[in-house]
């Protein structure tokens, strides 16, 4: 008997190493035909928006960079620093807290009737783009319902844009702090290394939504448009202390503002602008804010490390 049991122990040990021995090369054969798979849909979405391929090998362009990062850069600090509600935690502790706009509520499923006076707003902590200003009952009703989708969907799959599948699914809700019917003047200020080198402006987002560049002089560096170029605001100086205090551990990201009443107030971390989709107008910009991310790449010893991660 107590033969058998060695033999019945050893065939057992002999079977899982073999079927170790047929796995690993499979799962190895998996992860490669996935890797390449995600690498083409990237290269397939991003010649289709810009007309060409990206040079993923060495990335030169803000839009090149972005691919790049999407498919090799698996950095886990940045999933909770693009989570809506963890990434508030992090600011008030770098920053203060008088730099957030409050967190009213926060759960997986609104209630009923709200609790909060109109308007707030209602955001998924998960999404990009997941946001509904509530004016009245009717918007209620369109929220909870739209919220239930949010709730079922892991945004950027198909743009492969690892880190959304890595933040809890989740609502919240804000005050409203537009001014009227207007949204306020959304400042995304693009850090390169925990240095802010451009300011996008983003005007009248509910409605006829643009946007305009400047460089840190001040200089519009977007194309002319019948838009006046904005003033400066008089909290940019604070603006820009706070997104290098919170971009400095970073090659690149890009931190979102907002002055509402004399006061700026922190909006999110965004580390895929337009999921490098949205096409750089002029070409030159996409060109000078790509050769600042390869710089900040450079300094941080991150330049080969696209073939270790691949």
């Amino acid at each position: 008997m107590v033969g058998n049991g060695v033999k019945e122990t050893a065939y057992r040990a002999g079977s899982v190493q073999n079927r170790l021995q047929i796995g690993v090369p499979a799962i190895a054969i998996r992860n490669t035909l996935a890797s390449a798979l995600r690498r083409l849909r990237v290269q397939i979405i991003y010649s289709w928006r810009h007309g060409r391929r990206a040079d993923l090998a060495t990335p030169r362009l803000l839009t090149e960079h972005v691919q790049w990062r999407k498919l090799y850069g698996r950095d886990r600090r940045h999933p909770p620093l693009a989570d809506k509600i963890c990434v508030k935690d992090h600011v008030a502790a770098r920053l203060g807290a008088h730099w957030l706009v409050p967190t009213l509520w926060r759960g997986p499923v609104l209630p009923a009737h709200p609790a909060w006076s109109m308007p707030f707003v209602v955001k998924s902590r998960h999404g990009c783009g997941d946001i509904i200003v509530v004016r009245t009952p009717a918007d209620y009703r369109t929220a909870r319902r739209r919220s239930v989708r949010w709730m079922r969907t892991t945004y950027g799959v198909w743009l492969d844009e690892w880190l959304y599948g890595h933040i809890p699914h989740g609502l919240l809700v804000e005050p409203y702090i537009g001014d009227g019917n207007r949204l306020p003047i959304d400042y995304k200020l693009f850090v390169f290394g925990g240095r802010v080198r451009f300011v996008q402006i983003h005007l009248d987002r509910a409605t006829d939504h643009r946007w305009i560049v400047f460089d840190m002089a001040w200089q519009r560096v977007s194309p002319a448009t019948a838009d006046p170029d904005p003033s400066r605001p008089a909290t940019l100086g604070r603006m820009i202390a706070a997104a290098e205090a919170l971009g400095e551990d970073f090659d690149f990201v890009r931190a979102d503002f907002y002055e509402v009443a004399g006061q700026a107030l922190f909006g999110e971390l965004t580390f895929y602008p337009g999921s490098g989709l949205e096409p750089v107008n002029p070409p030159a910009l996409d060109k000078a804010m790509g050769e600042y991310w390869s710089q900040a790449r450079e300094t941080a010893g991150l330049r080969p490390a696209w073939r270790a991660a691949s």
